[in-house]
């Protein structure tokens, strides 16, 4: 079933809205001239019209039980912001130039998240499109991109959204999101788009006034989680699935990236993400080509993965933050919060064997046992990152890594990410090390909120108490500084670390230990003491060798590699890459006693 407003041509348009416990509901035309129209309800709780004399543009929303005027909850629209009426908009004006679009395969994604209101100066989805052709140059096949549901105001990282259907209007709305999308199919790069069912935003949220979208069986940080296992459940997971389905056959969007799954509650025999991975697969035969669905979740759960037959969701892929933690714990240092839990080369090494690190033990940060074995799933089903919006984000300073690690180990944690046998996902400006912070911002206007929301942040950052000034997450300053600064990339260290990601990706397209997704071709080895760590990866015919040093001094040990001739292809300690130059011979034949510099990447071949 459509939700929403449906134009169907010639001025007529079908309206579809869900509230199941009213006596009655009217469709209010608010412009270009006021009616008021009955509907009819249906026993489902849907009620529906078919009305003429409706054209493009039209401004309407519902009135309920005669007392109350809202907005459509699958509203299309909100050209006037998340207070005013929903908008009738035409999704078959559009015109299309990617018939043949087929998308890139999952495992060949290169994945650069984005934010919209921040990737460029003027915050708008017509503002990429003149990026993409740098983004292709890259090496990028594949842009994330933060939720695009209308949010109140113009400033928010997307996760307050409370129109899942609707196109942010700041961000240019339907017409702008379309053309990004057909812009990015004729450069060959697939779109990702975050959505987030697990919870709406406070302010504009009005589905509660048409019926029973929440439940309070169970607590959740972000209010009461939405009712995906209760009485009218079935509707609302309609709600949810049809969403889905809204992005990837109207918007013609290649995968959805699942917000903090953990956060969906429910106690079903069929859960509501294996029925969304159902409907998905139903709609990739449809559309002849192949959609995906792609989990954050912070439990370490193979389930999410695994197929329904064995009890799992179906999901496609999930990110992996273990793999980030580890990174991130090497390469600063840090053990507050949850890189408590890492720091060590053996966690790493865990990481790239069998991606989650912690698979049933005990983990000091939760205090208590976490997470099972992902060894047996396949390495294509799991995204790394050294950065991304959220651990750059939660950080009091915003700083990314940029700001807290020096050059080579810029270098050094991106040969890590591109080397792995996972498909890798980097944040906007890390190819080039911006330095801009991305802090969490809001533009609300409820003034008790924004309060509550600054009282919650100074709460969450005291743990950063002494490294840094908090910023107002509602004050426009504090947003302008997360803009990128895209004039860096083009001199100096910027210039070279962008080059050295896009000979990364290069290597990675070309070079078949590389190009193939294999956690079972592969070892890895480490030395604890040293912070030295040994990884080989091959194909049939082709094998490579990376030495991965962690350690901020430089370190002498025997290297074990197989029997042959191994020739250096990247070494991030060359002079090319503002290296201070290599100690590594070009050529090692076996086990020898190597110097291998500080923080340094260095990528062997095996000769035929």
């Amino acid at each position: 079933m459509k939700l929403g407003a449906n134009y169907l041509g010639n001025n007529r348009c079908d309206f579809t809205v869900w509230a199941p416990t009213l006596d009655r509901v009217e469709l209010q035309i608010v412009a270009p001239q006021k009616r008021l129209l009955p509907m009819q309800k249906s026993g489902a709780g849907y009620w529906t019209t078919t009305v003429t004399d409706i054209p493009p543009g039209t401004l309407y929303n519902y009135k309920l039980d005669g007392k109350i005027d809202r907005p459509d909850p699958a509203s299309k629209y909100q050209p006037q912001g998340v207070h005013a009426p929903s908008q009738v908009i035409d999704d078959s004006a559009f015109k299309w130039t990617d018939a043949d679009w087929q998308g890139v395969p999952l495992p060949e994604m290169i994945i650069y998240e984005l934010h919209v209101g921040t990737f460029t100066q003027d915050g708008t989805f017509e503002a990429i499109i003149p990026q993409l052709d740098r983004l292709k140059q890259l090496g990028i096949n594949a842009i994330e991109i933060m939720p695009v549901a209308q949010f109140p105001g113009d400033r928010n990282w997307g996760y307050d959204g409370v129109y899942p259907y609707a196109v942010q209007n700041s961000y240019g709305g339907p017409q702008g999101f379309k053309k990004l999308i057909d812009a990015c199919h004729q450069q060959g790069i697939s779109v990702i788009l975050d959505v987030v069912y697990n919870h709406l935003g406070p302010e504009g949220n009005y589905l509660r006034d048409f019926g029973p979208y929440f439940t309070s069986k169970y607590g959740s940080i972000w209010g009461d989680p939405l009712n995906f296992d209760d009485e009218y459940s079935d509707e609302v997971r309609n709600y949810f699935i049809e969403n889905a389905v809204y992005w990837f056959r109207d918007y013609h969007v290649d995968a959805l990236r699942l917000d903090a799954i953990q956060a969906i509650f429910e106690v079903s025999a069929r859960p509501f993400l294996q029925e969304l991975a159902d409907t998905t697969a139903e709609l990739s035969q449809q559309l002849g080509r192949q959609l995906y669905l792609i989990a954050e979740s912070d439990l370490n759960d193979v389930r999410v993965l695994r197929s329904k037959e064995l009890g799992g969701f179906g999901l496609d892929a999930q990110w992996c933050d273990d793999f980030h933690h580890a990174l991130h714990a090497l390469l600063t240092g840090e053990n507050d919060r949850y890189y408590q839990d890492f720091g060590k080369c053996e966690h790493l090494e865990k990481a790239f064997k069998e991606s989650f690190v912690y698979s049933g033990q005990y983990a000091p940060h939760r205090k208590r046992k976490h997470g099972n074995s992902a060894a047996s799933q396949p390495a294509h089903q799991f995204l790394v990152f050294s950065q991304t919006h959220d651990q750059i984000g939660n950080r009091i300073l915003g700083d990314r890594l940029s700001k807290i690690v020096d050059f080579e180990a810029l270098k050094l944690a991106a040969g890590t990410v591109l080397i792995s046998p996972y498909i890798p996902f980097l944040f906007m400006g890390e190819e080039y090390g911006e330095e801009a912070p991305f802090f969490y911002f809001v533009s609300h206007s409820d003034g008790d909120l924004i309060e509550a929301i600054r009282k919650d942040k100074q709460q969450e950052f005291k743990i950063f108490e002494g490294r840094g000034e908090f910023q107002d997450p509602q004050s426009p300053e504090t947003f302008q500084k997360c803009k990128l600064n895209w004039e860096k990339q083009t001199a100096g260290k910027h210039k070279i670390l962008w080059e050295w990601h896009q000979q990364l990706i290069q290597l990675r397209r070309t070079v078949p230990a590389l190009k193939k997704l294999d956690k079972n071709s592969l070892e890895v080895s480490c030395i604890e003491a040293d912070k030295i760590l040994f990884l080989r990866r091959w194909t049939d015919d082709n094998q490579i060798f990376c030495i991965l040093n962690f350690n901020k001094q430089e370190v002498a040990c025997t290297v074990k590699v197989p029997q042959g001739n191994w020739e250096k292809i990247l070494d991030s300690i060359d002079q090319k890459w503002l290296g201070t130059g290599s100690t590594l011979p070009e050529k090692i034949t076996s086990e020898q006693k190597l110097t291998v510099k500080p923080q340094s990447f260095a990528l062997y071949q095996l000769l035929q």
